[in-house]
Formats: structure tokens, C-alpha cells, sequence
């Protein structure tokens, strides 16, 4: 049987657990003021005058505030000079006033009127009468497309200037809750593996995992699961009805969590039993892949090239070419914060230049169809003199936590 697989039970792996979070902090008021005047410096270089940042993580990131997206407006507007206001349905503001974080004029407007000619009268008021104006790019379109009615005289641009342009380099305070935040999902993908048997259900697993998430701090629990077993594992992101645990089954498992808004994204693959030649010979192809993208990965160097370092391995080895399977059908990594998915992306067309403070993960995986699947997925960043784990990635098939290595 596989070192760490097995033999233990869910109420026996959940009293094991504890609380991770006691000496973490959140996010300071302080450093969401300074997300601000950072983002004013780049607009100013930029020559936009303002931009509408919505509902959702940019919001959350550059005020505090966290709000949910939905089909009512709530947002912020960031000019280039001056302060920030926000603009919310009339009826919510009390609930706004509970979550703000940077203070600010709150604009409102009730049910019968238009938001986005009020963020038209925002702009005025703010003296701000013509040029450059930025849309969070996660706006609906219905709200952009309302807005650029209701003040056609601005030209309107894609504000990933500025959002993304303020959040690809991760603070210390930022790379700090994401280390935790993998610390935990790493603790929690132990347990998991630890209370697998034959014949177990994939709900099983993944009501475990839920439920293990929230013991080791994250109040929500999981924010995603997949568990695949067997021949279900070739699938990236799963198949409609998935396989109960058979003995020598592939055994994959990716989860996350998030700490004050920041996620941890993790991946690991096995064998319950014991790993034929097959399994093994695919299993450690990956693994390469994994460590020549990580080697790759060095300032100055394009996302691109860490990409191409994962398939280079691979190909070499009879997998791809490119995107091809049995291959690696997706990109090497994604950047990683308070999205799961966020910009930049290790992957063959983003030529964006590897900086200190970026956070990816690293996943090459492989998938063969009609057998199985091998996802190795741990995250790093960029220090100041090349790239960091966070998580230790897995040791060997046999012995995939590490624990006799």
C-alpha cells in the first residue's frame, strides 16, 4: 500500500485537526490605502482619468469591501487624483457602511433609477468631464454598456492597467496568507488520503475534505473540490458520474480553501495499493515536468518559457506534441491571490516577464485518456532571487507525502 494511504478513519482524521489561523493577520487598512495611491500612480502614467472598479475581488482588493457580484450595482470609483467613492442601491447602504473599510461618499440610487447615469453624475462631481475612463474588467457588459450610454462623451478602455497592474506582484502580507492558506489545504490532503478504503464514494471524500477545511481554520470550508478515481483521473476537471475507490485505482485530488479572501489550490496523485509500472513510469514523467517548470521560472524570464520547460520534458518523453494528448491538454500554471485564477498565466502566449512578489501554480498534468490522469500541483513565487514553494511538492509515487523520504 502507499505510504500515507489508508488505514485510518474520517472522525479519527478530524479530531487530529486544529485550528491553523490563531497568528495570521488580515489584510491592514493601512495596505488597502496604499493599494490605492498605487493604482492613482498608474493611471496617472497611463493618462486615465478615473475607473469603476465592481463587486467582487478588485473591489474587495483596492477598499475592503467584500460584496458579492449580482445584477444591482455596487462599485467604486478610483480617480487618478482625489478619493474614492462608491455607488450602491439605496437600500443597501446600511449593509455597505457595515463592510467599509477606506472611507468614502457613498452615492445611491433606488429601484426605479439608473445606476449608470448616476456613475455619469459621479464623474462631474469628481470634475472629471472627458478622457480616459477604466472598467473593472470583470463588469458585466450590461453595466459597461449602460455606463458608455450614459457618458458617451469618455473613451473607455479595459482597466487591467491598473487592477492588474496593482495585483500581479503580491505584498508580504498577501504572500504570507497564501502560504497559510496552502499550509492548510496541504494538512488536510494528508487526512484525506489517510481515510481512504476500498469501495469509498467520491462524496465521501469530498464531504471529508469540507468538513476538514473548516476544522484547520477556513470558515467556508472548502472553496472547490474534485476527487477522481481510476480511469476518471484522465479528466481534468471530472466527469459526470465518477467511480466509487477500487484497489490500485490512480487517485486524484485537488482542493482549496481561502483565508481572508486568498486561496490555497492544491493537487496530489497516487495509487490506493500499489503503483504498476504503468503508473509509475506517467506518474514520474509528471513529476520532471513539474521540476523543470519550476527550474524555468526565473526573473526576467517569460511565463511563456516555463511553459514551453514543462513540454520540452514531456514531449521527450512520447507525450503532446503541444497541446495534444495523451499530453498536456492545458496551460503549466495560473497566477493565484484572491482569484484562484488570476492573471498572469504560465502558458505559450502570455510574454509577461517573471517579477518578484508573482504567485502561480504549477501543474503540467497529464492526461490519458482510457487509462488515467497524473496532476502534480503545488504554488510558488517569486522571491528576490528566483522562485519559492510554497508547498513541498510530492516526494514519489510510494511515498507521495513525504513521510520516509
Amino acid at each position: 500500500m502507499t505510504i500515507g494511504v489508508g488505514g485510518s478513519t474520517a472522525p479519527q482524521e478530524l479530531a487530529k485537526l486544529n485550528d491553523m489561523t490563531g497568528d495570521i493577520d488580515a489584510i491592514t487598512h493601512e495596505e488597502f490605502v496604499a493599494r490605492i495611491t498605487k493604482a492613482q500612480q498608474i493611471m496617472q502614467a497611463e493618462g486615465i482619468e478615473a475607473i469603476y472598479v465592481n463587486a467582487g475581488t478588485n473591489l474587495y482588493y483596492f477598499t475592503g469591501i467584500r460584496w458579492g457580484v449580482g445584477e444591482r450595482m455596487v462599485g467604486a470609483i478610483i480617480p487618478a487624483k482625489g478619493n474614492v467613492e462608491f455607488i450602491a442601491p439605496n437600500f443597501e447602504l446600511d449593509t455597505l457602511l457595515g463592510f467599509m473599510n477606506v472611507e468614502g461618499k457613498i452615492n445611491t440610487w433606488h429601484e426605479d433609477e439608473n445606476p449608470s447615469e448616476l456613475i455619469n453624475v459621479m464623474l462631474k462631481e469628481m470634475g472629471i468631464t472627458s478622457g480616459t475612463i477604466g472598467i473593472d474588467e470583470s463588469t458585466a457588459f450590461f453595466m459597461f454598456d449602460g455606463i458608455r450610454q450614459a457618458a458617451p462623451q469618455f473613451n473607455y478602455i479595459d482597466a487591467k492597467v491598473v487592477t492588474a497592474g496593482c495585483r500581479t506582484c503580491k505584498s508580504n502580507s498577501e504572500i504570507a496568507l497564501l502560504q497559510r492558506a496552502k499550509d492548510m489545504t496541504m494538512e488536510v490532503h494528508k487526512a484525506a488520503a489517510r481515510i481512504l478504503r476500498e469501495g469509498i464514494s467520491v462524496k465521501e471524500v469530498e464531504d471529508f475534505i469540507h468538513e476538514a477545511h473548516i476544522k484547520v481554520g477556513a470558515p467556508a470550508g472548502s472553496y472547490f473540490c474534485i476527487v477522481l478515481f481510476g480511469e476518471d483521473s484522465a479528466y481534468p476537471h471530472g466527469v459526470k458520474s465518477p467511480k466509487d475507490l477500487t484497489v490500485n485505482d490512480t487517485v486524484l485530488i485537488d482542493t482549496g480553501c481561502q483565508l481572508h479572501g486568498y486561496n490555497s489550490d492544491i493537487t496530489r496523485t497516487y495509487v490506493f495499493g500499489e503503483a504498476s509500472d504503468r503508473q509509475r513510469q506517467v506518474w514520474n514523467s509528471e513529476k520532471a515536468a513539474q521540476a523543470a517548470a519550476f527550474d524555468a521560472a526565473q526573473l526576467g524570464q517569460t511565463c511563456a518559457s516555463v511553459d514551453k520547460a514543462a513540454r520540452v520534458v514531456l514531449e521527450k518523453d512520447g507525450y503532446g506534441p503541444g497541446y495534444d494528448i495523451p499530453g498536456l491538454p492545458h496551460r503549466t500554471g495560473h497566477g493565484v491571490g484572491l482569484d484562484i485564477h488570476e492573471w498572469p498565466y504560465l502558458v505559450l502566449n502570455d510574454q509577461t516577464p517573471l517579477a518578484v512578489g508573482m504567485c502561480f501554480s504549477n501543474e503540467p498534468m497529464l492526461c490519458v485518456p482510457g487509462e488515467f490522469g497524473v496532476r502534480l500541483e503545488d504554488h510558488f513565487y517569486m522571491g528576490e532571487t528566483g522562485p519559492v514553494w510554497f508547498t513541498e511538492p510530492s516526494h514519489s509515487i510510494d511515498d507521495p507525502f513525504g513521510y520516509e523520504k
